[in-house]
């Protein structure tokens, strides 16, 4: 299995964003230089060995960089900087990119390389990283992305980690002309050290050597004038590290990372706020596991879970100690209110337990004695050993619940134990043999009775899959290797917080693409707890940390192991592009936790509201006034009257309070897609208003971040009811179960003639402009005398090398055959054309959006279903999501389940009016995995409906979109085009009586369907 990666929108803001700092910096090839090829012995060398190639210097000045850097700050929503960061002698700027763990940095800065040599030519780049396993977990990334820019830009980076006893690669970075990165570690170069020393503390990166030609490898890299990247420049700032870096001759810094401490200039933000914010990174829940000591009890009780029914009364299962024939044992056993734990222990501590209430909504039983225990908590005689116990069997209880709905999705569900000993996993006798460890043994005692509890007689595929492999191959070990081949503590050198063992890395980072297949037997994955940086895996779903508790820091880096996006079989983020509102509902971290929720969440968000970046917390006109962004390809600012007009919609609609505070009501009209709509003169901007306004900072979407898995018990939803029989539904079912494939027939001279009308229309490019300064020199040295401007425009582009393919970057930007595009190109007038000209990269971009969009205009119009022999099975309906909170789940008396799920209040507040509906007979909330494909992605609907054929409704059954505004204009392109088509297949060229219509209440569909009879 390879990932797959796709161009995401937000890494690409924070490439441009980067990239245009430097705008109006010509665009040449590097600059030739003559390499220092050292002391040749006599040997002959040819002219062409000296040639180097080196970054050409910025050209730019300082006022232009810090005008270029404050302009891409407005469209960032980021606060202006006053002046330029100028750290002495790292080049001409130091600018800051900040970006939340598991959300793609890495991937950033390499596209990031091939847009600046694109653009400027530049191609000397050197990734610097703190430590060890940053650096592999880097390199990995180079090459698991090497196919994915080539594809992008025609090309390949060289790369290679920096290794002292290789050094003929620095001749290579420097002789090649191509894209070239050097990936290195501080501690290879950011020692204090001794010019030319002979002693242990010359590190070879300062030594003239005689395998290196009696050269410096600093001199032959400095050569270069390379373009920095710092990778976590927070862990990389002492004095020796910043010292040595200048010996690097900068062409200019950039910094990634998620928690800078030193600012400098900042381009580009997307923190742990906004990241959850946008679902770019998992939820995540804990499962905190505590020790409740109640006075003077002798009793073990540990709290399992609440089971519900809708048509049972609650029951309990907890874990108790039961008299045996020659011993006490533990045993987890079934109660209902008013049962008495006595009467199955018969060990005479339970006496006084009997059940007074089991309350599902706080996860809370009561006992007569007045004593009470939460879900999590275990109370009696408790070790060490007995909590980890508890640990390993609610991670495989969370890892049996997730799997099952994930094995459906493709996607491979894996479960990560961080320990503090490998002997307590592994060790090895005299003879060198494996010895299981406690843990070992823990966790296939647990496993084992989890499957036996579980395993189903019905042969489905996931049944089969847990079939497949035995105990001992479901769980593998991620440690340090000794010269024996025998797995360690991974050892951790004074002054740093994490191993820099290179064994366990490799293992680990080898197995990436591995682990994800079906095939692989390994699902639990045991770590040591200083294996807690430079690796992650997108489908590490529960993380149970079987240590010593440790800092906030600690718990951060351990959660980042699994923040990422998860991905299918077939390597594909399963984002929210893919799920939708459902995002967050696949993709779920559990921790599992040896202390409270309270305590662990404590400390957590302590942490990231640190490292959270500066942000407005009220909406007033000064935050609005003068924010910059684009519509379509212009630049638009904010004026003082729209902002007070955007500070007034607000306030007017109850959703801020008279000190410009945010709601929630705010938040639930936009969840719910019934915002109301801004005056006729903000519509144009009003995603951009809206987007500023979510900026703006909100206490509650911080807390909405982390759950607690302990706060409410659960129901099952798995299983059909009686209302699936009735014929209604079948007939209902039998009409819309087909799978479809549809064909989009236009005409090519439609799209020509339509496209070359509208780039005669619409097409704007700006002309590049250039500022000459005159100045008169003072009394002094300095030109402190009279200055006046001129701004002369560019007539034409002569200062680029760079050669543009302009039919070949516009048939691939628009998905066009070569020929298609250079008709378009011939057909539109000279004067358009010729603004290629002016700007070549922005008439591209401009002109391919164009194109775009009359091909999304044509896509309604032209497009045809057709039936295919593949239908859906009823089995969708309990495959997806079969598990959800007590409060969120409705009861329902028509619906096919026994609960509804709501995403929304407005979806619940529908649910309701369906069941209370005389002309309802049997209804269906439609899962995500119920899918109609359009050419602008698969859509799935809402709800599916028969009404009762005596209540005078012509059309029986009805698909339905909830949706809370109907407005158009406020429906993206891209969801109404999926409508529109949804509409196009059920009301124009479906034969059966099944129709299709978005609504906002079940009162509009009653409307909608006496209009449609």
């Amino acid at each position: 299995m390879k990932f797959k990666f796709k161009i995401q929108q937000y890494q690409t803001d924070a490439v441009e964003q980067t990239v245009n700092v430097f705008a109006g910096q010509p665009s040449k090839s590097n600059a030739l230089y003559r390499r220092d090829l050292g002391k040749t012995n006599g040997c002959i060398v040819y002219d062409e060995e000296y040639v180097g190639w080196r970054n050409n210097d910025v050209e730019l000045q300082g006022h232009q960089l810090l005008a270029n850097i404050q302009q891409q700050q407005a469209i960032g929503n980021i606060p202006k900087s006053t002046k330029l960061s100028l750290p002495d002698g790292l080049g001409a700027c130091a600018l800051d990119i900040e970006m939340e763990t598991g959300t793609g940095k890495t991937y950033v800065y390499i596209k990031t390389m091939f847009e600046l040599n694109k653009r400027y030519g530049w191609s000397k780049f050197i990734v610097v990283v703190p430590s060890i396993a940053i650096r592999e977990g880097v390199y990995k990334s180079f090459t698991m992305l090497e196919d994915h820019f080539m594809e992008q830009y025609g090309k390949k980076a060289r790369f290679f980690i920096y290794d002292s006893g290789n050094l003929t690669q620095i001749d290579s970075f420097s002789s090649d002309a191509a894209v070239n990165v050097m990936i290195i570690n501080t501690q290879a170069f950011a020692r204090d050290f001794k010019e030319n020393g002979k002693n242990k503390v010359s590190l070879i990166m300062y030594t003239k050597r005689d395998d290196f030609l009696s050269r410096r490898p600093i001199d032959v890299i400095a050569a270069n004038r390379p373009i920095i990247i710092m990778d976590e420049p927070q862990k990389m700032e002492g004095a020796a590290t910043q010292r040595a870096l200048k010996n690097f001759k900068p062409l200019f810094v950039l910094n990634y990372s998620a928690t800078h401490k030193t600012s400098h200039n900042c381009i580009y933000a997307l923190d742990a706020y906004d990241a959850y914010r946008q679902r770019l990174v998992k939820k995540i829940q804990v499962k905190g596991i505590t020790l409740q000591n109640l006075l003077g009890s002798q009793a073990y009780i540990y709290f399992d879970n609440i089971i519900l029914s809708k048509n049972r009364a609650p029951e309990v299962k907890l874990e108790i100690e039961v008299q045996g024939a020659t011993a006490a044992r533990r045993q987890i056993c079934k109660f209902s209110q008013g049962d008495s734990l006595y009467d199955i222990s018969k060990l005479p501590a339970y006496k006084e337990f009997v059940i007074t209430e089991i309350n599902a909504y706080s996860n809370t039983i009561y006992f007569r004695n007045g004593d009470k225990l939460r879900k999590g908590e275990v109370m009696g005689d408790v070790s060490e050993k007995t909590i980890q116990q508890i640990q390993i069997r609610e991670t495989v209880a969370s890892h049996f619940e997730k799997e099952r709905e994930l094995f459906r999705h493709g996607i491979k569900t894996l479960s990560l134990f961080f320990i503090d000993e490998v002997a307590n996993y592994k060790s090895y006798d005299e003879q060198g043999e494996v010895v299981k460890g406690q843990l070992w043994q823990m966790f296939e005692e647990e496993y084992m009775r989890y499957l036996n509890e579980n395993i189903s007689l019905f042969e489905d595929d996931y049944q089969k899959y847990l079939r497949k492999f035995s105990v001992g191959q479901v769980h593998n070990g991620y440690f340090s290797i000794d010269k024996k081949g025998r797995v360690i503590n991974s050892a951790v050198k004074r002054g740093e917080t994490i191993s820099s063992d290179i064994s366990a890395y490799d293992l680990i980072l080898k197995d990436k693409e591995r682990l994800l297949s079906f095939d692989e037997p390994t699902r639990f994955i045991f770590s040591h707890s200083a294996l807690r940086e430079g690796w992650d895996n997108p489908n590490v779903f529960q993380i149970c940390t079987l240590r010593h508790a440790n800092s906030a820091t600690v718990k951060r880096q351990e959660v980042g192991r699994g923040l990422r996006i998860c991905v299918d079989q077939q390597g594909n983020r399963m984002d929210a592009e893919r799920l939708g509102d459902s995002v967050h509902d696949i993709n779920k971290l559990t921790v599992i936790a040896n202390e409270s929720y309270a305590s662990f969440v404590e400390d957590l968000q302590k942490e990231t509201r640190e490292a959270l970046r500066e942000r407005p917390k009220q909406a007033t006109v000064a935050y609005f006034e003068g924010k910059t962004f684009k519509v379509g390809e212009e630049l638009h600012t904010i004026s003082a009257m729209e902002a007070a007009s955007i500070v007034n919609y607000l306030f007017e609609n109850d959703y801020t309070d008279d000190k410009g505070n945010i709601l929630q009501l705010y938040h639930e009209d936009m969840q719910q897609e019934k915002l109301a709509p801004l005056s006729k003169k903000l519509q144009p901007i009003a995603e951009q208003v809206h987007r500023l306004i979510q900026g703006i900072f909100d206490p509650a979407v911080l807390d909405g971040m982390i759950e607690d898995a302990n706060d409410k018990a659960e129901v099952v939803n798995d299983k059909l009811n009686a209302n699936a029989q009735k014929e209604e539904f079948k007939k209902l079912w039998a009409q819309i179960n087909h799978r479809y494939v549809y064909t989009v027939h236009y005409d090519s001279e439609e799209l020509i003639k339509k496209s070359i009308a509208a780039i005669d229309k619409d097409l704007t490019v700006t002309q590049l402009r250039y500022v000459v300064t005159t100045g008169e020199q003072g009394e002094g040295t300095d030109f402190d005398g009279d200055q006046h401007t001129r701004r002369q425009e560019m007539r034409e582009v002569s200062t680029s090398t760079v050669s543009y393919d302009l039919v070949g970057d516009i048939a691939r930007g628009a998905t066009l055959t070569r020929r298609t595009a250079v008709r378009i190109l011939k057909g539109i007038l000279p004067a358009r054309l010729l603004m290629f000209k002016n700007n070549p990269e922005e008439f591209i971009r401009k002109v391919v959006r164009l194109i775009k969009e009359q091909k999304a205009t044509m896509i309604v119009e032209h497009i045809s279903y057709n039936i295919t022999a593949d239908t859906y099975d009823t089995d969708i309906f309990t495959q997806e999501k079969n598990r959800q909170s007590v409060d969120k789940a409705y009861p329902a008396k028509k619906h096919i389940l026994d609960y509804v799920f709501s995403d929304s209040k407005g979806e619940r507040d529908f649910a309701e009016d369906l069941d209370k509906a005389d002309e309802v007979c049997v209804y269906a909330k439609l899962p995500r995995t119920f899918q109609i494909p359009t050419p602008v992605g698969n859509y799935a609907p809402d709800w599916a409906i028969a009404f009762n054929d005596n209540m005078g409704i012509k059309h029986i059954f009805f698909i339905a979109e909830t949706k809370g505004s109907m407005d158009s204009m406020q429906l993206k392109g891209v969801e109404k085009a999926k409508i529109d088509c949804a509409k196009k297949l059920f009301n124009e060229l479906s034969t059966s009586n099944v129709r299709y219509h978005e609504v906002s209440s079940y009162d509009k569909l009653l409307e909608v369907m006496k209009s449609m009879s």
